[in-house]
């Protein structure tokens, strides 16, 4: 489990990195996001990597990897809107950003480490197609939730489903990054 946590580290960092350059051209734009708008951002990356992993033409020269940073910096994008809201205005500094998405980054892999710790770490069995998959399940249930305006019954709610897309994303990410 040590190596995971390394492996996780050094996919979140690259992810990091990515969200800062970002927010230095683009300044905390997508703070005006509602959670639908994100969480339809996130679904268009997973559907263009479940074509990506069904088609055998490409037409944009863009592959996996790219979509699956693209999913976890979203999906941490909406935990933080989960937590303090959305706005009418950009508002947050490049220092601010990013102290909201280490604290859900670090949130997050600490769900990774305890979940890992009860499944033996069978993910490091599964296939990227069935972590894509298991994305688009979550994204599914996501906008259910948000259709019944955020009430469920007896499931988890939206942040968790975030979180563990997280995670599924960072595994693939793993898997990738060892081929």
């Amino acid at each position: 489990m040590q190596n995971t946590s390394k492996q996780y580290d050094e996919v979140i960092s690259t992810c990091r990195n990515l969200f800062i350059k970002k927010m230095k051209d683009y300044g905390s734009a997508w703070r005006i996001l509602r959670l639908p708008s994100l969480t339809d951002q996130i679904f268009i990356k997973a559907q263009r990597i479940r074509g990506l992993q069904q088609n055998e033409v490409r037409k944009v020269d863009e592959g996996e990897v790219s979509e699956f940073i693209g999913i976890i910096n979203y999906c941490i994008m909406a935990l933080v809107q989960l937590e303090i809201g959305v706005v009418e205005q950009p508002d947050l500094s490049v220092e601010e950003a990013i102290e909201n998405y280490d604290k859900h980054t670090a949130m997050t892999k600490q769900l990774m480490q305890d979940k890992n710790h009860d499944y033996g770490e069978a993910w490091r069995d599964m296939r990227v197609s069935s972590l894509t998959d298991l994305i688009l399940q979550k994204l599914l249930r996501v906008k259910q939730i948000e259709d019944n305006a955020g009430k469920t019954i007896v499931s988890e709610g939206i942040d968790a489903n975030y979180q563990d897309m997280v995670n599924y994303a960072v595994f693939a990410l793993i898997h990738l990054n060892n081929q």
